[in-house]
Order: C-alpha cells, then sequence, then structure tokens
C-alpha cells in the first residue's frame, strides 16, 4: 500500500472517530457522564495508526476515565478548557517507543478535548440553570408564606382558643359525665387540626427535589383555599368551587401542584375589585386534568398577555410582586409536560387555564 493511500485510510480514520464523538457528545445524558466519557475514549482509540498499542485517558473535575492504564511510554496530552479554564485533559498513551504519533493524531487529540471542553460548559450552563430556576421557586415559595402570614393567625387563633376553653371546662368536671368525653374529643381534634396546618406550612416551605408521584389535585385545590380563606376575607373576595369529581388523578409533585395553585388563587384575589368573584375549577378529559381559574378583575391587556409568564415582570406596584409568581408556574407547568394559558373573559376579568397530563 502506498504513502497516499495509508495517509488517506488514516485520514478516513479520523474522521469517522470525530463523527462517532460528535454523535456521542450531542446525544449525551449529562446525567450519565461517566458512561458518555468513556464511549468517547473508545471511539477516541479508534481513530488512532496504532489503536491496539493506544490508550486514552481522560481526566475532567466530574470524573476520570481510562481505556487501560497509561504506558509510561510516549504521550500526547491535549487540554480541555471550560470557559477559557483549565477544566481536564485528554492523554493519548502509545506503548511502542519504537513508534510515533502522527502529527494528524494531535489536531484529532485537540479536537476531541475542544468538543469535551464544550459538552461540560454545556453542562455547567444547565447547572446553573437549574439552580436559578430553584432559587426563583424558593423565593416563589417564601412569597407566598408572606401572603398567606396573616391568615395563619385566623387558622390557629380559634382552634387554639377552643383547646383553652374545653381545658377550663375539663378542669371542674373531667371525666364525670358524658360531655367531659365529647370536650376530650374536641380538644383532641382540635389539636390535630393545628398540627397538620403547622404541618403544611412547614411543608410546604420546605427545599426540596421535584418528585413526581399520584396525585389527587382535588384535596390541594381544598387545602390551598382553607389556608387563603383569611385573604379572600380580608380582600372582601368570596369564591366558588366547581368540581367535577372528587378524584382527579394525574402525575406530578405534590410542592410544585400546590404551588401552582396558590400562586393562580392569589393573583385572582389580589386583581379582583371588593365583592368580587374567583371561580376554582376543575375537571378532566381522557388524557388531562384541567384547572381553571377566573376573576372579575379589570382583565389583561395584549401588551401583558404576551408577557405575563416572563420571569419579573409584573403589573403590581413596586413592593406588591416579584414579578415571579407566574413564570415560576409557568415553568412548573412546562416541567410537567403541560400548558398553561392565560385570556380575557367576555364579560369582565380574566381566566387562567392549566392543563397537566394525567401521566407522561
Amino acid at each position: 500500500m502506498g504513502i497516499t493511500e495509508e495517509a488517506l485510510k488514516e485520514r478516513i480514520k479520523e474522521l469517522t472517530c470525530l463523527y462517532d464523538i460528535s454523535s456521542i457528545i450531542v446525544n449525551a445524558d449529562i446525567e450519565q457522564m461517566p458512561q458518555t466519557l468513556s464511549a468517547i475514549a473508545f471511539s477516541l482509540k479508534k481513530g488512532f495508526q496504532y489503536p491496539n498499542q493506544t490508550e486514552i485517558s481522560i481526566k475532567t473535575s466530574i470524573c476520570s476515565i481510562e481505556t487501560e492504564s497509561i504506558y509510561d511510554g510516549l504521550n500526547l496530552i491535549s487540554e480541555i478548557k471550560v470557559f477559557n479554564k483549565l477544566g481536564g485533559s485528554v492523554i493519548a498513551s502509545l506503548k511502542d517507543d519504537k513508534s510515533s504519533f502522527l502529527k494528524e493524531e494531535k489536531q484529532l487529540l485537540d479536537s476531541v478535548a475542544l468538543k469535551i471542553g464544550n459538552l461540560l460548559e454545556r453542562i455547567e450552563i444547565q447547572q446553573n440553570e437549574t439552580s436559578l430556576k430553584r432559587q426563583m421557586e424558593r423565593a416563589d415559595r417564601l412569597g407566598i408564606l408572606g401572603e398567606i402570614t396573616a391568615g395563619i393567625a385566623h387558622e390557629l387563633n380559634t382552634p387554639l382558643a377552643n383547646i383553652l376553653g374545653f381545658a377550663e371546662l375539663l378542669k371542674d368536671d373531667f371525666s364525670k359525665n358524658k360531655q367531659a368525653t365529647e370536650d376530650l374529643d374536641k380538644i383532641v381534634q382540635n389539636a390535630i387540626f393545628s398540627r397538620e396546618v403547622v404541618k403544611k406550612l412547614m411543608f410546604f416551605a420546605c427545599e426540596m427535589p421535584q418528585e413526581m408521584q399520584e396525585v389527587n389535585i382535588v384535596p390541594s385545590i381544598k387545602n390551598a383555599l382553607t389556608l387563603l380563606d383569611a385573604s379572600f376575607k380580608k380582600a372582601k373576595v368570596k369564591y366558588l368551587v366547581k368540581i367535577e369529581d372528587d378524584t382527579l388523578l394525574l402525575k406530578a409533585d405534590t410542592i410544585q401542584l400546590t404551588q401552582i395553585i396558590f400562586n393562580l388563587i392569589i393573583n385572582a384575589i389580589y386583581f379582583s375589585s371588593e365583592n368580587g368573584l374567583v371561580t376554582i375549577e376543575a375537571g378532566q378529559t381522557n388524557k388531562y386534568i384541567l384547572l381553571k381559574i377566573t376573576d372579575e378583575g379589570p382583565g389583561l391587556s395584549e401588551e401583558v398577555l404576551e408577557k405575563i409568564f416572563q420571569p419579573f415582570f409584573t403589573t403590581k406596584p413596586t413592593g406588591d410582586g416579584s414579578g415571579l409568581g407566574l413564570s415560576v408556574v409557568h415553568g412548573i407547568v412546562a416541567s410537567h409536560k403541560g400548558a398553561i394559558t392565560a385570556e380575557n373573559n367576555k364579560n369582565k376579568g380574566a381566566t387562567f387555564t392549566v392543563k397537566l397530563p394525567k401521566s407522561f
């Protein structure tokens, strides 16, 4: 075989190697980086002139991969740069000291190091986006807790007052008659109720990863309305609930589902006029759960409709809203493979419709 033909054969091997590695990187799962880097290393090995005598090592901040132990002989090293900073290296090691690397093999190694660097940059960007999203959701949850703080006293004062009142009665007459027993039962019931209210608020405020499970949306709606009852009364706004079935099941994260409901109802209360009505509807189709929140507020302009789900966009006065609520809702709905729309009603006000798949 002539020199030209041999050189052509080597170039084809290198191009095939680059194509294979590009395909691996394009389809890479960032959760399975060791497997991805291992596949890259073994594909890269095939692109060298003597693949049986060449071993590849890839070292990154995520993990390190070797096809076999690196030889003490001739080595080629290419640095992996991540945002112009050293993020690792790709090493090719040749067993036979009498052989040597080709100039094109160094270029191949540099190209692969560049591609790995691009992959690591992509991973870092995605991780930063995920972190920012979690921070936004966290900030939004804290904002919601601030919104319902006024209602906490209302929710706790009544059962606590009952506990104290019945306790005073039991001091005089503990177990002498049936009424005392009934009073004791009421104390237990109210104590449990108070405990559950506090538990829900603490659970809601926790920073927890998304946990998808089968959920009935109906109790989530009822719990949200119970906790927001004081907010409705303070704003002098009424609400109407229309739920077509007591069981509306879907696959969702319970905390995030509650966050959707809270945000949309709080938003509807805010924009409702005194003596206005907020309507909460829930139903289902064969594949989807539908949630509609309708208010009788001023409605939405065309400009607002275009920007309403953008982060930090708000029509509320400074200090009344962060502009995160609806954008967080949009992000949560999207992560559940669902859709959310906002539209004006024929008469007055607006309707937000959330469409979530029962399973995906």
